[in-house]
């Protein structure tokens, strides 16, 4: 069963990573890219780092992705606007992009698959990642929080517009 899904995700990932290359409009591209790291995140549960999946799709799904649309849409990208490359350029795109395929499969081939067998572990959880935060790095942790808590009063106060005082 966990073949079967790993193969889903795997097809989806590869897929929506060739529909960003592909598609013509930059903002599909960019939609194509989130449904990308979606799958990447489902490998990290197949992985067991279950942490590293939700923060993967908070950072890169949410933050970043957001960032990249609202620079699409600012800059009003079309194809009346863009220059058009030469076919020359697209050609030797196709040929490095063959090269890197054979060259990435070769290498793929020579590996030995040692890790398959592995017994399943807790090591992703979230579970023991907050007993070692709060055990082993409670110091360090509170005193980033406080570090946070004055960057955050320091930027307010940086970025409060004084009143003029009138008498």
């Amino acid at each position: 069963m966990i073949d079967k899904v790993f193969y889903f995700l795997s097809f989806l990932a590869i897929l929506a990573g060739l529909m960003v290359v592909f598609t013509k409009n930059p903002v599909h591209s960019v939609l194509y890219l989130i449904l990308a790291f979606f799958a990447i995140a489902g490998h990290y549960i197949l992985l067991n780092a279950q942490f590293l999946a939700v923060v993967h799709i908070i950072v890169y799904a949410g933050a970043i992705m957001v960032l990249f649309l609202f620079v699409i849409m600012f800059l009003n990208l079309n194809a009346e606007t863009e220059p058009q490359k030469p076919i020359f350029y697209k050609f030797i795109g196709v040929i490095l992009s063959g090269v890197f395929l054979t060259l990435f499969v070769g290498a793929f081939r020579k590996l030995d698959p040692i890790y398959s067998d592995m017994p399943q572990t807790d090591i992703g959880l979230i579970k023991n990642l907050g007993i070692v935060l709060f055990n082993e790095f409670t110091l360090p942790f509170e005193i980033i929080s406080i570090l946070l808590l004055a960057a955050m009063v320091g930027s307010i106060m940086l970025a409060k517009k004084e009143k003029a005082v009138v008498e």
